[in-house]
């Protein structure tokens, strides 16, 4: 077996507790399609872009979605929440399995600087397994900015990309176009679920494993569900994209070492020359 069905809820939330509403449209969509296995919210949709809303996990509201999914015996992952842990903020996205165990936490690796201010970047890649379907990845928004954050989830198996997304500036073409080339140069599928309303511009979108557009959505409040079939990423990585391209193997029967990869040597003279990371200033300059 390897179809599954998705349903990604691009919601139009606030800058608050939104866990309740999360709860009521993850309970609508089950009783709508009783079929589906996995559920996908957008980036901090349970309490917003506020890092005082924080709270430890395992926590209240993460056995609030516990529940959920073990109510309609679904994987969840319902977008992210900033955690508190070890005295430092993260971004973090849970991932429950369908008896509503907590089967893995995914922290942002890339947080939105200088926007995303006061939270920790992670370090961990996650990938989770569903049993007789397939591997599944994780990352969130500005990461997949980062194409070694995608192409490691590739490398570590991932067929499926879970990828929820919090924005509301204008740069959601760039996004677009970086989630569909993730999809075509991994040949996965990546799900790319963005909020609406107060919080974000929603359009979401799913790519296929060649970058076909398979569903792009609107502004508004949209359901979106897939069924995805991973025998179809699977044919794309053994024999190429409509018999074409096999980036994967390529990748793997590479003997090119890629200097920018090394922790030590990331620092060149050409990227330190570009200057600090900073809020840039009001005549467009970034401060020396």
């Amino acid at each position: 077996m390897s179809r599954f069905a998705i349903a990604g809820l691009q919601l139009e939330l606030v800058n608050a507790d939104n866990l309740q509403r999360l709860e009521s449209e993850i309970d609508a969509v089950c009783r709508r399609f009783p079929w589906l296995d996995l559920v996908l919210v957008g980036e901090l949709a349970a309490f917003g872009p506020n890092p005082a809303n924080a709270q430890a996990m395992p926590g209240p509201a993460e056995q609030v979605l516990c529940a959920a999914a073990k109510r309609h015996g679904i994987w969840l992952v319902p977008g992210s929440m900033f955690e508190t842990r070890d005295g430092k903020v993260f971004n973090t996205a849970p991932v429950i399995d369908p008896g509503g165990q907590v089967v893995a936490r995914y922290r942002k690796m890339f947080p939105f600087l200088p926007y995303e201010k006061g939270v920790t970047a992670g370090a961990e890649f996650v990938t989770f397994d569903i049993p007789g379907i397939g591997r599944v990845g994780v990352s969130i928004c500005y990461d997949m900015w980062f194409p070694e954050t995608t192409r490691t989830l590739a490398w570590m198996g991932a067929e499926v990309i879970l990828h929820p997304t919090m924005t509301n500036t204008i740069d959601r073409d760039a996004e677009l176009a970086i989630a569909r080339a993730n999809a075509t140069m991994n040949q996965c599928y990546f799900i790319d679920i963005n909020v609406a309303g107060n919080l974000g511009f929603g359009r979401s979108a799913v790519f296929g494993p060649g970058g076909e557009i398979i569903h792009q959505a609107g502004s508004g409040r949209e359901v979106i569900v897939a069924e995805l079939d991973l025998q179809a990423a699977r044919s794309a990585r053994e024999r190429g994209w409509l018999g074409l391209t096999q980036p994967l193997k390529s990748f793997r029967d590479s003997v090119v070492e890629f200097p920018p990869y090394a922790l030590s040597a990331r620092r060149s003279s050409y990227l330190e020359s570009l200057g600090p990371l900073t809020m840039p200033t009001r005549n467009g300059r970034s401060p020396s």
